[in-house]
C-alpha cells in the first residue's frame, strides 16, 4: 500500500542549500553594511589578559601592537631604547616593537632573525656606513637614527639585541606576525635577507654584492614552517597568529606594473598563510587584508595616496580582531581603541619601504 506521506522533492536541495550565510557572497558581503563586515572565522584564537603577546612583521604590525596595549592586553616588550637613545618608534612607541628589530617584511627575514638570535646563522655583513660617517646595522638600519660611531659599536648593540630576541622567543605565549612582502634583497655571498637594499639607509649599492629576490609560495611556506618548528623547539606551547598586510607595495623592482606586482605579492602571502595554518596546529589566520580591501569599503579605507590605511580602516580591523581574540569574560571595561586616538598615531607608523619612493 502506497504511503500518503509527501515525498521530498529531489530537485529542491543541493550541496549549497543549507550552508550558513557567511559562505554566501550575496548575504555575507553584498548584503552586509561596510562597517559590519567581519570575515573572521568562527573557530579561531582566543587571548587572555595574562598571556604574553608579541608582534612582528611589516609596518601594519605596529597597529596591532598599539591596539593590544590600548585594550589592556599583556603586550610583551623585552627590549626598549636605552636612556638618551634616539629611536624610530613614536613618542609612546617603546612598545611598538616587542624587540628592537624594526619591520620584518619577508619570511626569510623572520626565519633568519631566529637563526641569528640562536647562533645558527652568522651573516657576512656587519655594518653599513652612512653618508654622514655614522654606522648602522644592515638588518635594522633605521632603528637608531643617530647611528653608531664604529662597526664595533654596531656589533655590540647587535649582540645585546639578539639576546633580547632569544628571550622574546623563549617566553612569549602568542606571536602575531604580519606578512608584508614577497620582494626583498639578499646578500649574494650568504643569502642574508635585508629589510632595505644598500644605498637607501646606509651602505653602498653594488648589484654584484646584493641581489633582488621575489620569493615564491613554496619558499615562503618552507620559511614559515621552519620558523614555527624552531620557535616551538625553544617554546613548545607558543602559538602564532598570521595576517597579511593590506598596505600595497610602495615600489617594485620586478619588471612589471606595480599594480600587477602587488597583486602577486598579496595573493602569494595569502596562500602561504593558508598553507601554514593547515600544516601546523595552533597557527591561526586573521583577515586584516580582506577587511581593508573588501569591495564593500569602496576604497574608503585607503588614504589619498591609495596606500596608507586610514584610521577608520585600522579601527575596523582591530575591532574585529578584538571581538574574536578576547577570551570570554576578559573584556571587563569598555574598549579604549578608537578612531580618534589612532588618527593621531597612524602618521607615526614606521614604514621603511616608503624610502624606496622618495
Amino acid at each position: 500500500m502506497a504511503s500518503d506521506r509527501p515525498t521530498a522533492d529531489p530537485f529542491a536541495t543541493n550541496p549549497y542549500s543549507a550552508l550558513p550565510d557567511r559562505r554566501s557572497w550575496r548575504k555575507a558581503v553584498a548584503g552586509t553594511p561596510p562597517f559590519a563586515l567581519d570575515p573572521t572565522g568562527a573557530a579561531g584564537f582566543r587571548l587572555t589578559r595574562t598571556e604574553r603577546i608579541a608582534t612582528a612583521g611589516s609596518c601594519f604590525a605596529q597597529h596591532v601592537a598599539r591596539a593590544l596595549k590600548a585594550e589592556g592586553f599583556n603586550f610583551l616588550v623585552v627590549e626598549t631604547p636605552s636612556a638618551g637613545t634616539a629611536t624610530t618608534a613614536s613618542a609612546d612607541g617603546e612598545g611598538d616593537f616587542s624587540a628592537r628589530y624594526g619591520n620584518i617584511y619577508t619570511t626569510r627575514q623572520l626565519v633568519q632573525l631566529f637563526e641569528r638570535a640562536f647562533g645558527t646563522f652568522a651573516p657576512r655583513l656587519e655594518a653599513w656606513q652612512r653618508a654622514d660617517g655614522r654606522f648602522v646595522d644592515p638588518f635594522r638600519p633605521r632603528i637608531d637614527p643617530d647611528g653608531h660611531e664604529s662597526p664595533e659599536a654596531v656589533a655590540t648593540a647587535r649582540e645585546v639585541h639578539l639576546a633580547h630576541v632569544r628571550t622574546l622567543f623563549q617566553t612569549l605565549d602568542t606571536l602575531v606576525f604580519t606578512l608584508g612582502l614577497t620582494e626583498g634583497w639578499r646578500d649574494s655571498a650568504d643569502g642574508a635577507a635585508l629589510p632595505l637594499p644598500p644605498g637607501v639607509a646606509g651602505g653602498i649599492w653594488d648589484p654584484a654584492e646584493v641581489g633582488f629576490a621575489n620569493a615564491g609560495v613554496a619558499e615562503m611556506t618552507a620559511d614559515m614552517l621552519a620558523f614555527v618548528d624552531a620557535l616551538r623547539g625553544v617554546n613548545p606551547a607558543a602559538r602564532v597568529i598570521l595576517t597579511v598586510s593590506p598596505v600595497p607595495l610602495a615600489m617594485t623592482y620586478a619588471d612589471r606594473h606595480v599594480l600587477v606586482a602587488n597583486a602577486y605579492s598579496k595573493a602569494a602571502l595569502r596562500v602561504v598563510a593558508e598553507e601554514v595554518c593547515a600544516a601546523r596546529p595552533e597557527v591561526f589566520y586573521f583577515p586584516s587584508y580582506e577587511i581593508v580591501t573588501a569591495p564593500t569599503t569602496q576604497g574608503r579605507y585607503f588614504a589619498d595616496n591609495l596606500r596608507a590605511v586610514t584610521p577608520a580602516g585600522v579601527a575596523h580591523v582591530m575591532r574585529c580582531f578584538m571581538a574574536h581574540a578576547a577570551h570570554e569574560g576578559a573584556r571587563a571595561e569598555a574598549p579604549r581603541f578608537d578612531v580618534r586616538s589612532e588618527n593621531q598615531r597612524t602618521a607615526k607608523v614606521v614604514c621603511d619601504e616608503e624610502l624606496l619612493d622618495s
